[in-house]
């Protein structure tokens, strides 16, 4: 199911056309996180080994803070009009990736697959700031301040699995 403007409005002072527009790239957004927030869970149950306590606790705030960004994102689809879908079988269908591999692992391994979680987010968010500059500044605002907080997120994850070197275990 792919999200639509189906409102006879939408917010004021933007076209139909750049709505529909902005409502797909928020609508990707809104999937990624609500992807990241479940796979950031599921890591938090299943994360075992030194260190399983700094990185247990570590994950609830971040799990808090992508179910709130997913929350604004999902709020400002239907402000332009759209409907915000976020039923399992609806993320399953319209995400890109494969799932999180990882069940039961040490923290290194976890860490090392979340920052690459992370990579991805990070980077489509970047993209979609990129296209929203030119569709909705309100839409672009609102995913600049998220990439700011996630990128914030990767930071933490990549203390965990930094060299004193400045290189990142795999």
């Amino acid at each position: 199911m792919t999200n639509a403007k189906i409102a006879q409005f939408t917010a004021p002072g933007i076209k139909d056309n750049a709505a529909q527009d902005t409502i797909s790239v928020l609508d990707d957004r809104m999937v990624a996180l609500i992807d990241l927030q479940l796979t950031l869970k599921h890591i938090h149950w299943n994360v075992v080994g030194p260190n399983f306590i700094g990185v247990h606790e570590m994950l609830d705030p971040q799990v808090e803070a992508v179910r709130e960004m997913t929350d604004t994102i999902a709020e400002r689809i239907a402000t332009l009009g759209g409907v915000p879908v976020g039923t399992p079988q609806s993320i399953v269908e319209r995400r890109s990736w494969k799932d999180y591999a990882i069940g039961k692992g040490v923290v290194a391994d976890h860490l090392a697959a979340l920052d690459k979680v992370y990579t991805g987010v990070n980077k489509d968010h970047r993209k979609a700031i990129e296209t929203l500059g030119e569709l909705d500044p309100v839409s672009e605002d609102m995913i600049t301040g998220q990439l700011a907080q996630l990128e914030q997120f990767q930071w933490f994850v990549r203390a965990h699995i930094e060299s004193a070197s400045g290189e990142l275990s795999n």
